[in-house]
């Protein structure tokens, strides 16, 4: 092999010096995605395809999008890391680089198959295509070699790779529509029996269409509805390959409630004991990983999905309710809720499950047994998250406006739910009551009701800008607006009234108390669901042409999903990856290889010594990740601790083991502190879009050494600033202490 080796050496030097000119410098930077935005482009016209085209519009792109979206990390990913062949622009001295490269395998060419597999698809539905689609991605797979990240066999890997399972692809579809379409699909797969040539083909039976069209009531627009299902079975399965795929780690939060579920107990000091269990369960499955950890936050999105789906399939048919399900997948906020393991993706869940079965409840038919799954609901929603209470006032709120709804309270079915919800407050108030109440210290101090109260418009200006970001700049203006409109119909749309309800009081209740404290930005997130049910439910029947704005609404969703699931892609679009601690998801990445540099730190300063973290959630992340500290998380002296304090400040707190003052006398320890991240200087974007350096460089440590640790030990020593690298950039840094002799 070492023949063909040398010709494509010998290739890659012709492509990549030989050929050099002017122009091609300027022109194939570009059509390798340096510099031009290519995905939002991309994304755009598969957009204009599905909303506006017909079927075979439609049907073209979903199979674009599915070729890539599979062939990329499941053959080309999958290839590359089996050959490991190094990249041309590493691997020859010689090599004209052009474009930013990775360290990522060579053979084959993501590039090339990508765009080979989208102009095969795209020929089998469009003849004509080829003069144009053809052309293209032959200049782009020409431009990896020209540019210098890939040998031209690479990229002819690439291609034929691509071609192949495109065509594969398109047969595997076609075998599966002939299958079940005709079952599940009866109406649409009479209109379109083969994809490739929509409405040409076999002919269906009229049974088939007349059940389709027959159906109504709860089924009504069947076909959409089962859409629905298959979308978030397939998101589910997507969210845990993801999670699997190990692209982002924990958070301080999942960490550290990962060590709650090491010690189950009936609460905890600032949250309700839930996460606790629920990641206790995950990682009883799965093992303590990042994917064991957030197993259930995809379950718990599916199950939400799956009752807003039916609800609104009820009350609207089945059309609305999957452009619903769209819509919560284009919503940054409940995008995010569907990946991280959070105390609110349950209490999200529980206050849907309290929505849909407090509206059969409610009903003149209504049951005991829907006013037990009211309290039920509410009742584990507050074993998740303390802000289940409010819906009890969202409860109360309904029952002053709406009368016919008042004759339930002479019934038993509301007293069963508050019975059965006083029930699971239970294991709170009797944690509490033996730990002197200091969740409700603690609550009452983060939400600022501790100090005075100066009305300012800074909290307000920074709440309404993260909402209106995370609850997509499109969707939340339709939300609010059906809010405020909704109320005029009130007495008319008694279900606009409970979803008003539901909503509405805890949505902008938190906006008006921004005027008072800063407001996180998921605090309002049990609120979405419902809100959201209540807009496509009033945009539904309004005369107007919402087609435009639903489809601007799910682009700008569906790029922000993306580039969450994978920031690196904005660095890609520009030709320069985002500086790492500016980077979005820089908060979930890097705390393993920074755990990794504090153990090797730690043995090279004191085998014996022990760690001190100035976070709760770094001693959660430290205790994870590193090996010898999560073997001993569970023991009577584990290896990782949080930094002492006279006062409850965390769950540590309670927690004689992590009593390090008590337990680690006369021993050395190492004291990590988190740093922020560099300042970056006026013009920092620029600069980072043309590659030059932004940030501050380190300077005149040491930084301040925490006073009580000082207090602790005979001696400290500083051992100065650690940066953890991903790659090229810099995602964390630490300063660590040598601590001698613990008082």
């Amino acid at each position: 092999m070492h023949w063909l080796q040398s010709l494509d050496a010998a290739l890659f030097h012709f492509g990549n010096g030989t050929l050099s000119n002017p122009f091609f410098d300027w022109l194939m930077p570009i059509l390798s995605g340096h510099g031009v935005p290519w995905l939002p482009v991309l994304v755009a016209v598969m957009a204009g395809m599905l909303f506006f085209g017909g079927a075979r519009s439609r049907i073209c792109a979903l199979l674009v999008v599915l070729v890539i979206a599979l062939g990329d990390p499941l053959v080309i990913n999958t290839i590359k890391h089996a050959v490991g062949r190094v990249r041309p622009g590493l691997a020859l001295p010689d090599a004209i680089l052009r474009v930013g490269i990775t360290t990522s395998g060579s053979m084959p060419s993501a590039h090339a198959a990508n765009w080979f597999a989208a102009t095969m698809v795209v020929f089998l539905f469009y003849r004509r295509s080829v003069w144009f689609m053809l052309p293209l991605a032959a200049g782009v797979a020409f431009s990896r070699v020209y540019c210098g990240v890939h040998y031209p066999g690479d990229v002819l890997a690439g291609a034929i790779l691509g071609s192949g399972y495109a065509v594969a692809l398109v047969l595997v579809a076609q075998m599966i529509w002939g299958s079940l379409g005709k079952r599940v699909f009866p109406a649409w797969y009479a209109h379109t029996p083969v994809l490739i040539n929509p409405g040409s083909g076999a002919v269906v039976p009229a049974a088939a269409t007349a059940t389709a069209s027959a159906s109504g009531g709860p089924t009504k627009e069947i076909e959409w509805l089962r859409l629905g299902y298959v979308l978030i079975v397939l998101t589910l399965i997507g969210h845990w390959i993801y999670l699997a795929s190990g692209l982002i780690g924990l958070s301080e939060d999942e960490a550290y409630q990962w060590v709650w579920s090491k010690h189950l107990a009936l609460s905890y000091y600032s949250k309700p004991p839930g996460i606790g269990y629920i990641q206790w369960a995950g990682t009883s499955l799965w093992g303590d990983t990042a994917f064991g950890v957030r197993f259930f936050s995809p379950v718990f999105a599916a199950i939400m999905g799956l009752m807003m789906l039916r609800f609104v399939a009820r009350e609207a048919g089945g059309r609305a309710a999957f452009f619903l399900i769209l819509i919560t997948l284009a919503t940054p906020l409940l995008l995010v809720g569907s990946i991280l393991m959070t105390i609110d993706p349950p209490l999200v869940l529980c206050w849907m499950w309290v929505v849909v079965a407090g509206w059969r409840a409610i009903q003149p038919d209504g049951k005991l047994s829907d006013w037990f799954a009211v309290g039920l609901g509410l009742g584990l929603g507050f074993l998740c998250k303390y802000t289940a209470l409010f819906q009890i006032v969202c409860w109360a709120i309904f029952l002053a406006l709406q009368p016919s709804a008042r004759a339930h309270l002479k019934k038993a079915g509301p007293w069963l739910a508050l019975l059965v919800f006083g029930l699971c407050m239970l294991p709170v108030v009797i944690w509490n009551s033996q730990h002197g109440w200091i969740t409700i210290t603690h609550v009452a101090g983060t939400a600022g009701m501790h100090g005075k109260w100066e009305p300012t418009m800074k909290y307000f200006w920074e709440f309404v800008g993260s909402e209106m970001g995370l609850l997509n700049p499109v969707f939340l203006p339709a939300a609010i607006w059906a809010t405020v409109a909704a109320w005029q119909w009130r007495r008319d749309r008694p279900l606009w009234l409970f979803l008003w309800c539901m909503s509405a009081p805890l949505f902008f209740g938190y906006w008006l108390f921004a005027f008072h404290s800063r407001v996180l930005p998921n605090w309002i997130a049990a609120a979405v669901p419902p809100l959201f049910c209540l807009m496509v439910l009033y945009w539904r029947e309004r005369p107007v042409r919402l087609k435009g704005w639903l489809t601007t609404g799910l682009l700008i969703g569906i790029l922000a999903g993306i580039f969450m699931h994978s920031s690196d892609l904005l660095g890609r679009l520009v030709g320069n990856p985002l500086p790492g601690d500016k980077d979005p998801t820089h908060r979930v990445r890097g705390w393993r290889e920074t755990a990794l540099k504090v153990e090797a730190e730690r043995v090279q300063f004191d085998p014996n010594a022990f760690i001190i973290a100035d976070h709760y959630g770094i001693t959660g992340l430290f205790t994870i990740y590193s090996p010898k500290a999560h073997a001993a998380a569970t023991t009577p002296m584990p290896l990782v601790y949080c930094i002492d304090s006279d006062e409850p400040a965390n769950q540590f707190y309670f927690w004689d083991e992590y009593n390090y003052p008590k337990h680690r006398q006369g021993q050395n320890a190492i004291f990590v502190s988190r740093l922020d991240p560099y300042k970056l200087p006026p013009g920092w974007l620029g600069r980072w879009l043309h590659r030059q350096p932004v940030g501050e460089p380190i300077t005149s440590p040491p930084y301040p050494l925490a006073e009580r640790i000082a207090g602790e030990f005979e001696s400290v020593t500083n051992l100065g600033v650690r940066e953890i690298y991903l790659g090229d950039r810099v995602f964390q840094r630490i300063q660590l202490w040598g601590c001698y002799h613990l008082k």
